[in-house]
């Protein structure tokens, strides 16, 4: 029997026919719509009225500037933002301010510092209805009137324990009235605006700390939360509103939700496990560990409450617009990602900044509504349109990777929703444009139609073109400071 034998030599010869150093050609990215990860219920919009005075008569603010508009122009924001070719938001945030009710067992007014609010529902909601979709509308207590609080005063931080009936019922009279009286979609009421921040009076409670540039708050223990969020779900369902969900309030950050007792309190209180109808928090990402704003996207605590009620959804009931370039649109990649939600309102889209006062903290957004009764659309918008128009209500989140940290992916599949499987790319990079090979599965979809906005403003929400899929694959090279959506073409 003859043996095989190579020399050294000959080894060498056949490694160096066939062993080649590969050739990287961009960024490995997947896009998995055969990997769905949870319900998606949709991105939204903020129409913020009266948010900080502490005498409606006084000053009766008007921050989200309708009230200085004429129709043509309000018409025209309606339609930029529910319309079939806008944003088509399917998740909308009212505040409720503490001016509503003056005494225990009082009149209830919902109207006279609410009608820039409603108008500007009440025309969405008909915008949307007009492309066949729907609204679901979550009102959040911005503050208590002042009679229900220990201080006595608007913006007073401690809450009565006399009028915690007074609370619960203040809030069902809000949902009844918009409910019966505007016919709005109204399916979630939330306890409280950042309630959790007990340092932003002085120790004693004894100052309101109002007109300072903070909004609304009133402080809530996570105790108290349990007992407000059990109560005002006894008596939702005491007034037939069975269909509507309370949730916790809104915490300033998901860190805080997570580790500041709220998360735990619920998981740890059979009956407010049962009470709770959505999990809610604000949104902001800080990654500086010296200062006490630090936040990060963190899902413990709904995680936490997940493992009672598996199902439970959770938004982000407010996230900053900042400047709203592709370091936002990261935000929401983080949110869900990380802190695993099914839906995002940012805070206040559309601005009247005369009116906040001490400046806003804020400052980018959608629309800014300017004195002489003018208004423009700002980068925001075009940003936002991004992500909005790829998540629509009814869509799945899929699963992502790329193996570059500057340019996260996010992907809807078309699920129960009325658009296409869609992916975001984004890339942060503001020097480097990054070529990607992206490999998708789980879609039938042989090409993909593209719309990039970047953030030296030359292009917004452009149509650039259609890319193939090739072997499964999609190539495009990403320029930077630039996010691009690309829908499935069926």
């Amino acid at each position: 029997m003859k043996q095989l034998v190579l020399s050294t030599f000959s080894i060498f010869i056949f490694i160096s026919v066939f062993a080649q150093y590969p050739e990287i050609k961009g960024v490995d990215v997947r896009v998995k719509f055969d990997h769905k990860i949870r319900d998606w219920d949709g991105f939204g919009f903020n129409y913020v009225e009266t948010a900080q005075t502490p005498d409606y008569k006084e000053f009766p603010q008007e921050y989200g500037g309708f009230s200085l508009l004429d129709e043509n122009e309000k018409s025209e924001i309606i339609d930029l933002i529910f319309g079939e070719d806008g944003l088509k938001v399917g998740l909308v945030k009212m505040f409720y301010d503490p001016f509503h009710q003056n005494e225990s067992g009082g009149t209830y007014d919902h109207e006279t510092t609410t009608k820039n609010m409603r108008e500007f529902v009440r025309k969405g909601l008909a915008e949307t209805r007009d492309r066949g979709a729907d609204l679901d509308i979550i009102t959040t207590l911005y503050g208590p009137p002042a009679y229900m609080t220990l201080q006595k005063v608007i913006r007073g931080r401690d809450l009565d324990p006399a009028h915690q009936e007074d609370l619960a019922d203040y809030l069902v009279s809000w949902v009844k009235f918009l409910r019966e009286q505007e016919g709005f979609p109204v399916n979630y009421v939330s306890l409280h605006n950042e309630g959790e921040d007990w340092d932003r009076w002085p120790w004693d409670g004894k100052d309101p700390n109002i007109g300072r540039g903070h909004d609304y708050n009133l402080y809530y223990t996570p105790e108290l939360v349990n007992e407000m969020m059990i109560l005002t779900n006894k008596k939702l369902k005491d007034a037939g509103l069975n269909d509507v969900g309370v949730t916790p309030g809104e915490t300033s950050n998901w860190y805080r939700f997570s580790y500041w007792g709220y998360a735990d309190a619920i998981a740890e209180n059979d009956a407010a496990v049962d009470a709770i109808g959505l999990i809610t928090s604000h949104g902001f990402f800080n990654g500086n560990y010296a200062t006490r704003w630090f936040s990060d996207h963190n899902c413990m605590g709904t995680e936490l409450i997940r493992e009672k009620r598996p199902a439970m959804h959770s938004w982000v009931t407010s996230t900053s617009w900042s400047k709203m370039d592709t370091k936002n649109i990261k935000e929401m990649h983080d949110n869900i990602y990380s802190a695993r939600v099914n839906g995002i309102i940012p805070w206040a889209g559309i601005q009247r900044p005369e009116q906040w006062v001490g400046g806003d903290p804020n400052p980018g957004s959608a629309f800014t509504v300017h004195e002489d009764g003018t208004y423009e659309i700002r980068r925001g918008y075009y940003f936002y349109k991004q992500i909005t128009r790829a998540g629509q209500p009814g869509a799945m989140v899929c699963r992502t990777t790329s193996n570059e940290t500057q340019l996260p992916v996010i992907a809807f599949g078309k699920g129960n929703s009325n658009g296409t499987d869609a992916f975001v790319v984004t890339n942060m990079s503001d020097r480097w444009n990054k070529p990607c090979v992206i490999t998708i599965t789980g879609t039938n979809a042989t090409e993909f139609k593209a719309f990039r906005t970047n953030e030296a403003e030359t292009e917004k929400y452009a149509e650039i073109g259609t890319f193939k899929v090739e072997d499964g694959k999609l190539v495009y090279e990403a320029p930077a400071g630039t996010v691009t959506t690309f829908f499935a073409n069926e």
